[in-house]
């Protein structure tokens, strides 16, 4: 017959095996919902890369980009609209203001040279030549806590034309973790500008997108500038009527539809 004192050992130990499995199961439980929460991130993040696939009908890779004085546009798939692509050597420092006369309402802007030099000589340059004159936005994008943008920028209306070439990306500096998704992705805040792109480098043309609400992405779209207050009211409108679904990568048409009367770009100031 086992003693008391045996008896509180066996006790004892029989406790302690519990009490190993107890904290076993918790942490298998927590690597378990580790997982699930990555896998959770890279979903988002795959909805919101989406955005690669709708700017370029070519995902062949494209030169090797120039170096960060000059700007190299090179020659790609043939241009939705006719235009001259601009000069490779454009300011640095300044800013420039433009307004989308939309059939929604004005959308004014102010794009930041300094922030992406080359993306935004092309945009004006495009934008001075009525490149983005009388055509769709085809895109809207209204996942909230994740991606809320409206796409715009190809004369096609189909997502997949550009201005006839391609140019390397200008990866935005300083742009905060997106919760939740810290070193994934970063947030593109309410308010910015961004040039769309295919998932190959150096493949940003004419699109872009105007964000509505704060969205998860890879720190690689070009950042060219910020949406003024009337302007976010108009893209608010706009978000609130939703989309069609129609995008397989996301969102869908806007069910208000979005027309880009003209691209206006303000003359600079007198010297």
């Amino acid at each position: 017959m086992p003693t008391n004192e045996q008896r509180r050992k066996n006790a004892k130990r029989k406790l302690e095996r519990q009490i190993e499995r107890r904290a076993e199961r918790s942490r298998r439980r927590r690597q378990r919902l580790t997982v699930i929460s990555v896998v959770a991130v890279v979903a988002v993040l795959a909805v919101a890369a989406g955005i690669y696939f709708v700017v370029t009908g070519s995902d062949e890779p494209a030169p090797e980009a120039a170096a960060p004085s000059t700007c190299v546009y090179n020659p790609s798939e043939p241009a939705s609209k006719p235009n001259t692509p601009p000069d490779g050597n454009p300011p640095t420092t300044g800013t420039v203001d433009v307004t989308l006369e939309t059939s929604q309402g004005a959308i004014p802007m102010t794009l930041d040279r300094a922030s992406a030099p080359c993306a935004v000589n092309a945009v004006v340059s495009l934008a001075s030549q009525g490149f983005y004159d009388d055509t769709p936005c085809p895109r809207l994008v209204t996942s909230a806590g994740s991606l809320q943008v409206l796409q715009c920028g190809d004369p096609s209306g189909s997502g997949a034309g550009g201005p006839g070439y391609q140019y390397a990306e200008e990866p935005p500096q300083g742009l905060p973790p997106f919760p939740g998704a810290e070193g994934q992705a970063s947030t593109y805040a309410r308010g910015l500008i961004a040039m769309a792109k295919s998932s190959q480098p150096g493949s940003t043309g004419s699109q872009f997108f105007l964000v509505y609400g704060d969205s998860a992405l890879p720190p690689e779209y070009s950042v060219i500038g910020r949406i003024a207050t009337d302007g976010l009211a108009v893209l608010d409108r706009i978000g609130a009527g939703g989309d069609d679904g129609s995008n397989q990568a996301g969102g869908g048409a806007p069910r208000i539809p979005v027309q880009i009367q003209r691209a206006v770009v303000a003359a600079p100031p007198a010297p």
